[in-house]
């Protein structure tokens, strides 16, 4: 029979709760009963030492009377006797005849004779010799086995009371093991359905079903922002496609139409560059995508310093052809940490593009790295005109063209993809005033 999971889990509490009782149950049973045997031992050798004595300084004669008193009036519990080489009793409260071996000395535990009334009853005992005879000292154990029958009943007692609170707590442990999952399964069967606005309600513990509650609601906000996005960059797209396109329908007509090469040619070269914006458009969404859905086994070790410094080297002839300088900035050198080369390189080269092309003629660009209790901070400086705060998360998003840079080419998506690569690294982007100017950041965590 198949059980579920819940029954599983109850099964098991209930399995563990009784295993422990049981353990619990057994070490103070036997606790209980090395205690009692050990405090039979100590009085059997303090009552065989004393007789001892007596027997070094006055022999039989002493030892007789002591042997005949030595068991207080109403105690039938305790034997001392003088018995001969073949265990019958000469003198003492003991079995007629023993049948236990003379010579083996120790404290034991065993019957002392197989007559009626002694075969079956245990005794704990001492056999000391004394010249040519032995001296018995014991003690009957009923009373220790009494006591141990008491405490096996009220043991078993508590074995039952274990189980039954063990079931009881195996339910109450199923039962809400049972409703966290039920409100995992319910929140993964709505998005599911195409509902991903639920999510999984954590508690204050921080336990592995938090976790993992945490772990899902994560994944539905990604999800939920993928979707998002998908859903503005088609239409996007639709919308941003269609002007290019329909000025490339515009010059093909008119290439066909004309007669003179020259003017052919002319109208053709027109072709490659409506061409090339919409290549570019379409090359940038799908790099955006592949750098959110890139593994991190394609990350390498490196170090930030070196790669910033390779690519203001790059940059340098670049910044002097458009009339500025680039300086690259590097105030802090921060240990060598997993990047994926070739996307954080994308990201640094399109601050640069963006900053030569929004400021250029402003004189001068910083490229910066630097690293704060906040994080690692890869950074553009430029004294362009800047962007104001109000229109600066519309720059970030995908298709996003502020007003004034419609006249120019392009498809607004140069700052989303850097945006994309700084989440891929577990950072953010910021745009912030440069008083005057823009400063473009990727931060990376420290």
């Amino acid at each position: 029979m198949r059980l579920s999971v819940t029954a599983r889990i109850a099964l098991l509490s209930i399995t563990l709760a009784l295993a422990s009782n049981l353990a619990l149950v057994s070490f103070l049973w036997k606790q209980t009963q090395d205690v009692a045997l050990a405090a039979t031992k100590r009085e059997m050798i303090e009552q065989s030492d004393a007789l001892l004595m007596i027997w070094r300084q006055g022999g039989l004669k002493a030892l007789i009377p002591a042997v005949k008193g030595a068991r207080p009036p109403g105690d039938n519990s305790l034997l001392v006797a003088i018995v001969d080489d073949e265990g019958r009793r000469l003198v003492g409260d003991a079995p007629a005849r023993l049948s236990v071996a003379l010579g083996r000395q120790g404290f034991r535990v065993t019957p002392l004779s197989a007559e009626p009334g002694w075969a079956d009853r245990d005794i704990g005992y001492l056999i000391h010799p004394i010249g040519r005879y032995w001296l018995l000292t014991g003690s009957k154990l009923d009373v220790i086995e009494a006591e141990q029958t008491a405490i096996e009943r009220a043991l078993a007692l508590a074995i039952t009371l274990s189980l039954a609170l063990g079931v009881a707590a195996g339910l109450v442990l199923a039962r809400y093991v049972g409703s966290r999952l039920d409100r995992i399964a319910g929140v993964i069967e709505a998005a599911g359905d195409g509902d991903l606005s639920q999510r999984v309600p954590t508690l204050a513990g921080g336990d592995a079903f938090d976790r993992l509650a945490g772990e899902l609601n994560a994944m539905l906000d990604k999800i939920a922002r993928l979707m998002t996005e998908l859903r503005v960059v088609t239409d996007s797209l639709a919308h941003d496609l269609r002007s290019p396109l329909a000025r490339l329908r515009t010059k093909t007509e008119q290439a066909l139409l004309v007669a003179d090469p020259e003017q052919r040619d002319a109208a053709l070269s027109g072709l490659l560059v409506e061409t090339d914006l919409v290549m570019r458009m379409l090359t940038t969404v799908i790099e955006i995508s592949r750098s959110e859905s890139v593994s991190r086994d394609r990350f390498t070790s490196l170090a930030l310093a070196d790669l910033v410094e390779e690519i203001g080297e790059l940059y340098e002839p670049v910044a002097d052809e458009a009339g500025m300088t680039l300086t690259v900035a590097i105030d802090d050198r921060p240990q060598a940490r997993p990047i994926h080369r070739e996307l954080m390189t994308q990201a640094i080269t399109n601050l640069v593009d963006n900053a030569l092309k929004h400021a250029a003629g402003t004189g001068s660009l910083v490229l910066r790295l630097s690293e704060s209790a906040q994080g690692i901070a890869i950074q553009v400086e430029d004294r362009g005109p800047g962007i104001p705060p109000d229109q600066r998360e519309q720059a970030i998003k995908r298709f996003g063209r502020l007003d004034r840079a419609r006249s120019t080419p392009g498809a607004g998506l140069g700052l989303s993809l850097i945006e994309a690569v700084a989440r891929l690294h577990e950072g953010r982007f910021e745009l912030a005033d440069n008083a005057p100017g823009l400063i473009a950041r990727i931060v990376l965590p420290a």
